[in-house]
């Protein structure tokens, strides 16, 4: 797929610090959460922007938090300075999805349409309920489409059809 080239993603955030030597506190939205350390180098990006590229951080989940230690980071205060930085990866730095599974990423921007053909605009993000992830779609208006196949999902198609939806318009 040709759509990831300069693309990122999010895949967490340092929280703070963990004891005194240096390690940090993470928060990752990776399955399982300690899969972040798989996909290095990292690009961290602080709070005011600024941006460095990472490798070779190291890390295990003590359960509560994920704890990391960070080349060249050795001291609190130094940790204290990364706070609320955000850890993303080149989208592909990631593996392939699975059968019928799709990272958010690649959605957002696909056009979506009714069985019928009628354009209801472009995906713009997605969220999760808990229960069920949710296309936010912007075109006339913005409508919000549970991402539930194959009752309101009917195909997603990468190469030109976009998301094609089992949906009424006027909802």
């Amino acid at each position: 797929m040709s759509n990831d080239s300069g693309r990122r993603i999010l895949l967490g955030r340092v929280v703070g610090a963990f004891g005194v030597r240096g390690e940090l506190k993470l928060e990752s939205w990776t399955e399982p959460r300690a899969a972040i350390f798989r996909y290095q180098p990292w690009i961290l990006r602080s709070p005011s922007g600024q941006e460095t590229e990472l490798s070779g951080a190291r890390g295990r989940d003590s359960g509560k938090h994920l704890v990391a230690s960070f080349p060249g980071v050795a001291e609190r205060d130094q940790v204290e300075a990364l706070r609320g930085t955000e850890i993303y990866v080149p989208r592909s730095a990631l593996p392939p999805p699975a059968p019928d599974e799709y990272y958010w990423v690649d959605l957002e921007g696909l056009d979506v349409r009714t069985t019928e053909g009628r354009s209801l605009g472009t995906v713009s993000h997605l969220f999760s309920t808990g229960a069920n992830d949710v296309l936010v779609v912007r075109g006339d208006r913005e409508r919000l489409i549970p991402f539930v196949q194959p009752d309101f999902v009917k195909s997603v198609d990468f190469g030109g059809d976009g998301i094609v939806v089992d949906w009424d318009p006027e909802f």
